[in-house]
């Protein structure tokens, strides 16, 4: 079981960058897949990142790559989104998951994505123009 909290979210202009974490307590961190959704106001929350138990395999919705880059650190049970280049179309809350499975296509369907095991609070990321 993991209990996840995200922090770093806040109000940035476009052009800027910020960095979220998700912070995890529990037990085996490592075995997880990790992942950052986010949910733009009237919108259906979307796949943005995910990383699996290999630190070097990641995944990108098309939308952030080359602007976003998630990465892990097992040593602290967190899991991180470096944004850059911020866009005022970034704007969402942005929700940390983690699941034991493989990432797969699963992660991508927002349908399917909803029943990962385990999710933070979010924290929210506004971009302003």
């Amino acid at each position: 079981q993991l209990q996840l909290v995200e922090s770093g979210g806040g109000l940035v202009q476009a052009g800027g960058s910020l960095r979220l974490s998700c912070a995890a307590s529990g037990r085996n961190f490592n075995v997880y897949a990790l992942g950052w959704f986010r949910q733009a106001p009237g919108k259906e929350r979307e796949f943005v990142a995910a990383v699996s138990w290999n630190p070097t395999d990641t995944y990108y919705t098309n939308s952030v790559k080359g602007r976003f880059t998630i990465s892990r650190d097992n040593a602290k049970n967190t899991v991180y989104l470096q944004m850059d280049s911020l866009k005022p179309e970034d704007t969402a809350v942005y929700y940390c998951a983690a699941d034991r499975t493989a990432i797969s296509s699963n992660w991508f369907d927002p349908g399917v994505s909803r029943y990962l095991e385990h999710w933070g609070q979010g924290t929210l990321v506004t971009v302003s123009s």
